[in-house]
């Protein structure tokens, strides 16, 4: 089978705009340009054309129309703030110059230079006195109506997205200027900002499966860290009194709207602080967030309108797992009636191999799949049962039950919080049951890090703690049904 060549694997569009690359060179000119000084943005040519009107200007970006009309072109120039009309006409030009649009294609980089002025047709436009040639695209972009729909090509390839799908830009820029509230809030209330390894030499601080790798230097099997929180806890035993870090953490386990591999976690730690302390600072930071986003408290997501104004009401673990599955953990946490229980419920096959589920296991399913569609509006589920919280503080009083809460919303976690473990001696025993549980097969057990237990034992002051599922509260702002959607680069299969 004879191969083909380049130019017979491209389409004939792609073909064409090579030609038009090579001619470019051939008259002496960079088809891929070089540096353009400009002086506006197109947004601000049109939202400033008063002041503007019959000022030059210089303005750069990607040709995203072309209209010809024999002496005089109209253009589409596309820059990061928006989209405003060029007008070239050939008495501004020489003949060649004014020619060399015909080089030009829809997806090129052009910079102009020229008056601002206001077409017969109302359309703010510029008045192309001289021009560069920036850049040349050799592949077409995609058709704006029809080009783009498919939402895994809109993922694999998400330059392509952001150039047919404005809307997509603009969810990321919420993105950042959420990501820029967050930390404005927490440094406001003298939070220090602080970056931790990602190479962990022990996975823990969640029960999550971990991402594993090899550092050959030192012959050294380590992990992609699945928290922030043991490093965090590390530096306010050593006197950083208002900790914060927003970074990636990894997961390896499942796939779905709400879950990808890595993602973007807060986690913030407060000397001398407790559970109701960080309440008060997730409804600070969901309202600060959503008052510079959207200008309002109120958020239409999943078909749910949601009302994000505080107080946010608080609810006891055990009390809704009695309302919505007629269990009392407090009467009867064994791991056998539990088991049935998730059966009777329809939460497990029949014929399921129960032998290495631990009642923590069961707990946590029977909660997600009974209690947890119920909670729309934001609401704090407080008072955990131990089992599902190896590093928060017992509850004065109630054995078996921890000083947690988790807020909901839409049916979603979207933060964690403890009043955190600070005995050593508690710790150490949470620990080496954790390790029990691995021992029965539980991949998600936490595992034993005796360093923290060290650095624990040098002291350690009452504290509250906090995380907040970065990604899930941009998606709640910004009314987007999947992490996908706002995560610039997702995992795909």
């Amino acid at each position: 089978m004879c191969e083909h060549t380049e130019e017979e694997r491209l389409n004939e569009e792609e073909q064409q705009r090579r030609l038009q690359m090579n001619t470019i060179r051939e008259m002496g000119i960079d088809p891929f340009g070089h540096r353009f000084d400009r002086t506006h943005y197109s947004a601000q040519v049109l939202n400033g054309f008063d002041e503007l009107e019959g000022q030059t200007v210089r303005c750069a970006g990607r040709i995203t129309a072309k209209r010809g009309m024999g002496k005089a072109s109209f253009l589409d120039l596309t820059d990061y703030e928006g989209k405003i009309q060029i007008y070239f006409k050939i008495n501004n030009f020489d003949e060649d110059t004014y020619k060399f649009l015909d080089l030009v294609s829809v997806g090129d980089f052009l910079g102009v230079e020229g008056k601002v002025f206001r077409t017969r047709r109302g359309e703010i436009s510029i008045d192309v006195a001289s021009y560069e040639f920036l850049g040349k695209a050799l592949k077409p972009l995609p058709e704006k109506y029809h080009g783009l729909q498919d939402k895994e090509l809109r993922y694999r390839q998400r330059y392509l997205d952001l150039i047919a799908n404005p809307e997509v830009k603009d969810v990321f820029i919420k993105r950042t200027k959420i990501m820029q509230q967050i930390r404005r809030y927490l440094d406001d209330r003298g939070y220090l900002e602080v970056e931790t390894s990602t190479l962990h030499k022990i996975a823990g601080g969640a029960a999550a499966r971990p991402f594993a790798t090899h550092l050959n230097a030192l012959d050294m099997q380590l992990f992609l860290r699945i928290s922030l929180e043991l490093h965090l806890k590390r530096l306010m035993i050593g006197g950083i009194e208002k900790v914060y870090e927003l970074g990636k953490v990894f997961r390896n386990e499942g796939m779905d709207r709400d879950h990808n591999p890595e993602f973007t976690m807060l986690e913030l730690y407060e000397a001398f602080g407790d559970l109701d302390t960080m309440a008060e600072i997730t409804e600070g930071i969901f309202v600060t967030c959503a008052q510079a986003i959207n200008g309002t408290l109120i958020c239409n997501y999943r078909d749910n309108e949601i009302d994000l104004t505080p107080p946010w009401p608080r609810e006891r673990f055990n009390d809704l797992m009695k309302k919505y599955a007629d269990i009392d953990l407090e009467a009867n946490s064994e791991v056998g009636f539990l088991i049935e229980k998730a059966k009777s419920l329809g939460y497990m096959p029949d014929d399921e191999d129960t032998s290495r589920m631990t009642s923590g296991m069961v707990i946590d399913l029977i909660f997600k799949n009974a209690v947890e569609p119920t909670l729309i509006q934001p609401i704090f589920v407080i008072d955990y049962p131990i089992e599902l919280s190896p590093l928060a503080k017992k509850l004065p009083g109630k054995d078996g039950w921890v000083s947690r809460f988790e807020a909901f919303i839409a049916g979603n976690e979207l933060a964690n919080a403890f009043t955190e473990l600070n005995d050593p001696i508690d710790q150490l025993e949470r620990f080496e049951a954790q390790l029990k549980l691995k021992d029965m097969g539980d991949d998600e057990a936490h595992p034993m890090d005796e360093d923290f237990i060290n650095a624990q034992l040098h002291g350690m002051p009452p504290a509250g703690g906090l995380g907040v599922g970065v990604d899930r509260m941009i998606m709640l702002l910004t009314g987007q049904h999947s992490i996908r959607d706002v995560v610039f680069f997702p995992m795909m299969r």
